[in-house]
């Protein structure tokens, strides 16, 4: 069996995985911070992760995952004042939003979905822990973590200490010691939420939940933990200077960040004005037409998203269920094979352009091979793959007239005017029979003449 080999960012190489525990996998993925739509970057670190937890899932016998959901920030706070609600009214829409656009995406639900308002007591607990063992100090109300305190601070982001201050999120403040000395607990106004602490009336700083909630629910080491690369620090390195400085251990195993996404080749971000939600794409396209264009790309990658590369998504998937369809599918989807192709593609640090190659190469044999074995072959190969990918979930038929309006013809009428067609054809009328496929394709239905009769799909 191929060996699963990973990249590790603390490292900077690839490394054959091996959890901690025999068959059993711990992993933590951050989650959103739900004030607003996800947009499509906020999207590859869960279609990327999503991949990784099949993979691990077909290899091992337990997964344990976890995808936290940020509840209590700045920015779901200054959302509720300007709607004059409270903050879990916005927290709770965009959860359940969050969670529908991922679901669309193919996305598996984690195991465990903790929130960081359910996990209060614990982060006060590890604030207390830092305090007393010299790590933390409060100092105008505030709890901080002392960066001097620690050895090897900034080990995973390759900083050092006298470059602390670049994309920490807190500006540099009187009561610091240090200028990358962050927050682990602030106070509250009147007008903010907050909870009882031994510092007063406060709330969490925004790197404290995630350390927290992996003790909780996973313990205090775990074989992977992921996130995008604007990630590593400064939230990542501060995780891990938490929760090493608290309890000892190497706290994870395996770093893994996936590169940013580009937007017609500019990066994405919304002072730019470039970004695009996928509750808004999914109205454009399917929503595996948006998973196959974010794991186009070795997830290592800088992807660039465009509707180039969406037409290029959805022509690839139009190729693997054209294939699927001209044989029918299996009654089962069958569990991903270890000798496939595709499967070995993946066991190298999810290498998706060459599980891609893999599933082209299944394709191509579907479409020509009359051998029944190498047919049997090539369409658990494209199913077994697509399960891996999150891909080809839909029925081939289904995919195909997915695109056809509501407001045009229905699936009857098509069907019909197939039939009619037909009938012309028999009758040697080739003039109707060509006026029918025209006027078909007027409507945007696209017929395909094959040994089996004619099939249809919605135009591109």
């Amino acid at each position: 069996m191929a060996e699963l080999r990973l990249y590790n960012t603390m490292s900077g190489e690839k490394e054959v995985f091996t959890p901690q525990h025999d068959d059993q996998v711990s992993m933590y993925v951050c989650g959103p911070t739900v004030y607003n739509y996800a947009h499509i970057g906020n999207a590859r670190p869960v279609v990327v992760f999503d991949c990784l937890y099949r993979v691990l899932k077909a290899r091992y016998s337990e997964v344990r995952y976890a995808r936290n959901i940020t509840d209590i920030d700045d920015k779901i706070i200054h959302a509720a004042q300007e709607q004059g609600v409270d903050i879990s009214a916005v927290s709770e829409e965009f959860t359940e939003k969050y969670r529908e656009d991922m679901a669309a995406l193919n996305a598996l639900a984690p195991t465990i979905e903790p929130k960081a308002t359910e996990h209060i007591e614990e982060m006060i607990s590890l604030t207390q822990r830092l305090v007393e063992t010299g790590h933390a100090y409060e100092s105008d109300g505030h709890v901080l973590f002392a960066v001097e305190s620690m050895q090897d601070y900034g080990a995973l982001s390759g900083r050092k200490l006298d470059d602390m201050m670049a994309g920490a999120r807190v500006e540099v403040a009187d009561y610091k010691r240090h200028a990358g000395d962050f927050v682990l607990w602030k106070p509250s106004t009147e007008s903010e939420p907050g909870w009882d602490s031994p510092w007063g009336r406060g709330r969490p700083g925004w790197h404290l939940e995630c350390s927290a909630m992996i003790r909780a629910h996973l313990g205090e080491s775990i074989d992977i933990h992921g996130g995008g690369r604007d990630l590593i620090f400064p939230h990542h390195e501060n995780e891990r200077a938490q929760s090493c400085c608290a309890y000892g251990g190497d706290f994870v195993r395996h770093w893994m960040h996936n590169a940013y996404v580009d937007m017609d080749g500019e990066k994405m971000s919304k002072s730019l004005g470039n970004t695009r939600t996928v509750r808004e794409l999914l109205g454009q396209y399917p929503g595996e037409v948006l998973r196959c264009a974010l794991i186009s790309a070795q997830y290592r990658s800088p992807l660039n998203f465009s509707e180039a590369l969406l037409e290029q998504a959805r022509s690839a998937l139009d190729s693997w269920y054209g294939a699927l369809r001209r044989h029918g599918s299996l009654p089962d989807v069958p569990t991903p094979g270890a000798d496939t192709a595709v499967y070995r593609a993946l066991m190298d640090d999810l290498n998706t352009p060459e599980a891609f190659a893999a599933m082209h190469t299944a394709a191509a044999t579907l479409n020509k091979s009359t051998d029944a074995a190498e047919i049997d072959r090539a369409r658990g190969e494209l199913l077994g793959g697509g399960q891996l990918l999150g891909l080809l979930a839909s029925d081939p038929d289904m995919w195909f007239q997915q695109g056809v309006s509501a407001e045009g013809l229905s699936a009857g009428e098509i069907e019909a005017q197939i039939a009619a067609r037909a009938a012309a054809k028999a009758d040697k009328d080739y003039q109707l029979a060509d006026s029918i496929r025209a006027a078909l394709e007027a409507d945007g239905v696209v017929l395909e003449d094959g040994a089996a009769g004619t099939t249809w799909r919605r135009g591109s």
